[in-house]
């Protein structure tokens, strides 16, 4: 394995561990010390992707990563969380049987994952994706995301029954009237 610094064609394996479909492994370069880390996947079927205009080329986890990770940019997302994604989509892609997708496949699923990990990312994409025309239609799907996001049950409610004098704590439920703190051992 050449070293990604100094080019040195030799390296020693440090650690070795399965990642997902594959094998991770940490490196060291026998010429300078750098370390480093490689993922190796079995190699499986060709998939090759239909674009807009009709081409076919070969699927490229590269840019399907590197077009995660601008929608992503600056947002609280890790590189893991990225690359997890990006595995579950190229293994739902090679399980479907299918030597041929379109890229609208691809982008739903890229949606799809975006829209449980960030909202932000999610329109960055969206907006890239969809090309849309004009700045209506921007809102219009920010507005469809806050509204999932709305009837989405991974949240607790801020209050109970949705009675604004019912405050739901992290540990217990606890009715507590508006502007009467509770006493705490106060004799």
């Amino acid at each position: 394995m050449r070293c990604p610094y100094c080019g040195h064609d030799d390296s020693k394996v440090i650690d070795s561990r399965n990642a997902g479909d594959g094998i991770r492994r940490r490196r060291q370069c026998l010429d300078c010390g750098s370390r480093f880390t490689t993922y190796e996947r079995a190699q499986g079927t060709i998939l090759l992707v239909i674009k807009k205009d009709g081409r076919r080329e070969e699927f490229s986890r590269e840019k399907l990563v590197a077009g995660i990770r601008k929608a992503c940019a600056k947002r609280p997302v890790s590189q893991e969380t990225i690359e997890e994604l990006v595995d579950e989509i190229e293994a739902r892609l090679h399980k479907s049987g299918k030597g041929e997708v379109t890229t609208s496949i691809i982008g739903d699923m890229v949606m799809e994952g975006l829209r449980q990990l960030d909202g932000v990312a999610y329109i960055r994409f969206a907006s890239v994706y969809r090309a849309f025309a004009d700045i209506e239609e921007l809102k219009q799907e920010a507005d469809a995301y806050a509204r999932l996001r709305r009837n989405s049950t991974s949240q607790l409610p801020l209050f109970l029954n949705n009675e604004p004098d019912t405050v739901v704590r992290e540990t217990t439920k606890t009715k507590q009237k508006p502007g009467k703190p509770e006493q705490q051992g106060v004799k």
